[in-house]
């Protein structure tokens, strides 16, 4: 049964997530909002509802490894499952805002991440909301920055024009649908996560880093893969680390300001969250040797493999 629920609300989580960035993108027409500011943060913030519903779920419930492990290991997954893979189906061009804006950033909120968790063991209210601001500064200098590019098709990409013609009750409805479903997924995916890992006799934070992970990753991987497939532009490198960047900023911040997260397993600090940093550091040598500024096949490969190890070693140990 404990599969069955993972499965269900990994299904849940990615209809209500669909339905939810629908829903809020429609409404920020509605309220006006240019394209660049709801591609940079509307959207942002909804495809990051399924991982916060189920951190703050988890927190809530007494599974704050679960919620830690849920973003530690969607942002390792991010790079060495995602990013690995659509580099290797087909090599990405990396821009400038990569190195200059987005990975400092992100490497930024991971250290501060580390540092939190090893001095004071968990995520406190205070440090949740300065999280929080710290996310609005970045959003703030996000916007800026694309409004003095010549071109902002990058950051606005993933908004669809066809949804500023969406009627009032076709917005109330996808948000109740993607509200509800968001909700049964994570408490589905909590549940059953606790179910499994009493069942294999490994820790729940082990399951949180790997199945969970996976699966709130899934969604991204499959449109990735399919736009490599078809040639197309198959993912952003800035953006898959706008990512990584909200989910410690965003989901962890606003979940330790519900309950603070503590760290209850070890591995935490002296396993994971060393993997995560690692996946993130390498990405500046990865963008510039051999070839510069291009994500090839090979360096795909070696991060997939990367990636594989780190499973392995999650359940091994």
């Amino acid at each position: 049964m404990s599969v069955l629920y993972i499965f269900l609300g990994l299904t849940l989580l990615v209809i209500g997530g669909e339905f939810l960035v629908r829903s809020s993108v429609a409404l920020s027409f509605k309220l006006k909002l240019s394209r660049m500011v709801i591609g940079l943060t509307v959207v942002s913030f909804a495809t990051s509802a399924p991982e916060l519903l189920v951190s703050v779920n988890a927190a809530l419930e007494g599974f704050s490894d679960i919620s830690l492990g849920n973003v530690i290991g969607s942002n390792i997954a991010n790079i060495g499952l995602v990013l690995g893979v659509t580099a290797v189906i087909g090599p990405l061009a990396i821009d400038k805002d990569f190195y200059k804006i987005n990975w400092p950033v992100m490497m930024f909120v991971s250290l501060a991440l580390f540092l939190l968790l090893s001095t004071g063991k968990e995520l406190s209210r205070i440090e949740g909301a300065g999280m929080l601001i710290f996310l609005i500064g970045y959003l703030w200098l996000l916007i800026r920055s694309a409004r003095k590019s010549a071109n902002n098709t990058q950051e606005v990409e993933e908004v669809d024009d066809t949804l500023s013609q969406v009627s009032n009750f076709k917005i109330t409805m996808w948000l109740l649908i993607g509200g509800v479903s968001l909700w049964g997924g994570s408490e589905l995916l909590v549940k059953g996560a606790v179910d499994l890992a009493v069942a294999m006799g490994v820790t729940e934070r082990v399951i949180a880093v790997t199945m969970i992970a996976v699966g709130t990753s899934v969604p991204e991987l499959a449109a990735s893969v399919i736009a490599a497939l078809k040639k197309e532009k198959a993912i952003s490198l800035g953006n898959l680390i706008g990512s990584n960047i909200f989910n410690i900023a965003c989901v962890l911040g606003i979940t330790s300001m519900i309950q603070p997260v503590a760290v209850k397993s070890p591995e935490v600090l002296s396993n994971d969250i060393f993997w995560m940093l690692g996946f993130a550091a390498v990405l500046i040598p990865l963008a510039f040797l051999p070839k510069k500024l291009i994500m090839g096949r090979y360096k795909g490969l070696l991060i997939v493999v990367a990636y594989a190890i780190f499973i392995g070693m999650a359940f091994i140990n």
